[in-house]
């Protein structure tokens, strides 16, 4: 047999096998080592229906954590206490116990029990062998993140304008016109439920990779507490992102985050979570309407 047919025989062996193929194809993935990580040391894990329950719950006692530690630090730090957007009025214990009993009233009687059915009822996760490219994983948060705005814009708008609907679920959530982070899931079980199926669904949706569910899950519950916690720390957001696409407040009465002016006060245009978009269309809605009475 030639040198050249032994090679392309040789050549053909090796790339029969998958595990080779993937690393050929795998090359120049940036999160490719960190999934082959998770998926060769954490793989039952990953593909276990509870899974992104706990991701979720976890990734938000510990954002909720971290900012709690800081409220009660705070009346004594004034490192700390000068970036609060309410220094004057401090979180006090009984703040904090009312709103994690709610919290964990909520996730033992809803959360709970659907991650049991989920547990039961549903099959693993499949976990591709490849990673997603950055930009895939990139822009696949982002575009989960506009249609989550997007759909809580429109249940916010909903639960705003009907009286009962406000009464019977969301005025919970309006207890605290401070915000601090413990107040983020301080709701009644229909929201939790409501944005948490969206959470989940939307990344199916947009047939976004497993990892990149699960990224937009860290992330979409980071945003939320920071949009809740009450400080205004120069690495937040709406500070970072320019042109005041995120987290800024249309209401000019207030220079605070978007959803901390909604709780000191109702605006109808504030009532995104993040995205500026559809607040600056709903506060041209407003304008308009304003001037035609």
């Amino acid at each position: 047999m030639s040198t050249g047919r032994l090679l392309r025989t040789e050549a053909l062996s090796w790339m029969s096998d998958d595990d080779n193929v993937t690393g050929v194809q795998s090359r120049g993935l940036i999160l490719q080592p960190f999934w082959d990580y998770l998926h060769q040391n954490h793989h039952d894990l990953l593909r276990s229906t509870p899974f992104p329950v706990v991701l979720s719950v976890s990734t938000y006692f510990f954002f909720v954590g971290f900012y709690t530690v800081l409220d009660l630090l705070a009346p004594t730090w004034p490192c700390i206490n000068r970036h609060r957007l309410h220094p004057d009025k401090p979180v006090t214990w009984p703040n904090i116990w009312t709103t994690l009993g709610v919290t964990i009233y909520n996730h033992v009687l809803y959360i709970f029990p659907a991650t049991i059915a989920q547990w039961l009822w549903r099959p693993p996760t499949p976990l591709p062998r490849e990673a997603p490219t950055f930009w895939s994983f990139f822009l696949g948060i982002m575009g989960c993140m506009v249609v989550f705005d997007f759909q809580y814009y429109l249940w916010h708008l909903l639960h705003h304008q009907v009286p009962w609907l406000y009464r019977t679920f969301h005025a919970v959530h309006h207890q605290y016109n401070q915000t601090f982070s413990l107040v983020t899931q301080y709701l009644s079980g229909w929201e939790l439920f409501s944005l948490g199926f969206w959470a989940t669904i939307d990344p199916i949706l947009l047939q976004c990779h497993c990892l990149t569910a699960w990224g937009f899950m860290v992330f979409n519950i980071y945003v939320s507490t920071e949009q809740h916690c009450g400080y205004d720390f120069p690495w937040a957001l709406h500070n970072l992102v320019p042109f005041g696409l995120w987290g800024a407040t249309t209401n000019k009465l207030f220079t605070l985050t978007v959803v901390s002016s909604h709780h000191v006060v109702y605006v109808g245009s504030d009532l995104g979570q993040s995205l500026m978009w559809f607040n600056r269309l709903g506060a041209i809605y407003e304008n308009l309407k304003a001037q035609c009475t």
